[in-house]
């Protein structure tokens, strides 16, 4: 569906190249189940199909935590994805001509427009720290599941995004820069993001505020 969008408001788009960088919180949706927020990061880099669709590539640093009881974790975690992102302004009646667009559309039309959802592929690596009793250890056990030796293994993972850039200064080819708010959450396939497993996929997401640059976006 997205390739097959290619061809809108795309008339005088110099397809740029942005980076970005941004910072906010994780947390996980584990076996442990009250969790708490941590400070984390990302860096990443996009490729503009069109005015409205991008493919990039993002890493990202976290924290993970979470206690039943006196048994807790915490997996200071390392995660790196490539994505793809479809905005709100493909199914907008926008002129065809990207740079009328661009220089005449009202601030909230803008706004709007850059309103967008995306998923991708990637990899997690885990570094846990656990401190779990004996009895919970025990009781894992009887439920079925273990506490696997491995505390720093790489998996596969799924993120999801929904946010909107914001962008702010007007060029006849785009803006240059943008605020990003986004919310991402990361589908595991593995039960070992919080040292247990017990038979169910943990879960993680991370919610950030960053900025955007565009190069080689002609003036």
């Amino acid at each position: 569906m997205m390739f097959g969008c290619l061809a809108t408001a795309s008339a005088q788009f110099s397809r740029p190249i942005s980076i970005g960088a941004g910072a906010g919180v994780s947390y996980g949706l584990t076996d442990l189940k009250n969790t708490k927020v941590h400070f984390a990061w990302y860096g990443e880099g996009d490729y503009l199909l069109s005015p409205f669709i991008s493919v990039g590539l993002q890493a990202q640093k976290g924290e993970l935590s979470g206690n039943n009881g006196d048994n807790s974790y915490n997996n200071s975690y390392y995660a790196g994805n490539a994505n793809a992102k479809l905005r709100l302004g493909q199914f907008m009646d926008l002129p065809d001509n990207y740079s009328n667009y661009t220089l005449g559309a009202s601030n909230l039309q803008r706004i709007l427009s850059n309103v967008y959802v995306g998923a991708g592929a990637g990899l997690m690596k885990n570094r846990i720290k656990r401190n779990f009793t004996t009895a919970y250890n025990e009781g894992v056990v009887d439920r079925g599941g273990e506490i696997p030796e491995d505390r720093s293994g790489i998996h596969f993972i799924v993120p999801l995004n929904i946010g909107v850039d914001i962008p702010f200064g007007r060029t006849l080819y785009g803006p240059k820069w943008a605020i990003n708010v986004n919310y991402q959450h990361g589908l595991t396939f593995n039960d070992n993001v919080d040292g247990v497993v017990l038979g169910k996929n943990d879960q993680f997401g991370m919610m950030s505020v960053g900025v955007k640059y565009a190069f080689f976006n002609r003036n």
